[in-house]
């Protein structure tokens, strides 16, 4: 029973895929390599990072990220020059500025207008709701039974 436990943990664990051939001699760049890579979208799959990506991209992308530092390229510069080279796209978080303002601030307007249409239709099935009848008072308890005496 501990065995199936255990590989189930390990089958949730998140898939690395950085192979051993990938990876630089020096720690501190390697640490820095695999922080930009877990910041970098892998083109092919969808919102992962080409940290956890298998693609063949996602390798020549782990490959370039660790090529650029070994030059002596800044992580700031390596976002740079793969940006420019991708667009903003292989970002996972993107900056905001206009072109990425529909992505940043679209779901939040969605989730404000369909608050507004539910709260308008709520309004207005209220409003055509029929209000509760409220008692006659006796002066027009006497009336309606004069007018039923002479309509009959």
């Amino acid at each position: 029973m501990k065995r199936l436990v255990v590989l189930f943990i390990l089958l949730a664990m998140p898939a690395i895929a950085v192979l051993p051939d990938e990876r630089l001699a020096d720690p501190a760049l390697e640490a820095r390599a695999r922080a930009l890579s877990q910041e970098l979208r892998c083109l092919v799959c969808q919102n992962q990072s080409i940290d956890d990506s298998n693609a063949d991209l996602a390798h020549d992308l782990r490959v370039l990220v660790r090529e650029r530092l070994g030059a002596g390229d800044s992580d700031a510069q390596v976002l740079a020059y793969l940006t420019s080279r991708y667009g903003d796209y292989v970002l996972l978080r993107p900056p905001v500025k206009p072109t990425t303002w529909l992505l940043w601030f679209g779901p939040p307007l969605l989730l404000v207008a369909g608050g507004l249409a539910i709260l308008l239709a709520w309004r207005r099935r209220r409003a055509d709701t029929p209000t509760r009848s409220v008692p006659l008072s006796a002066d027009e308890q006497a009336r309606l039974a004069r007018l039923l005496k002479e309509g009959g």
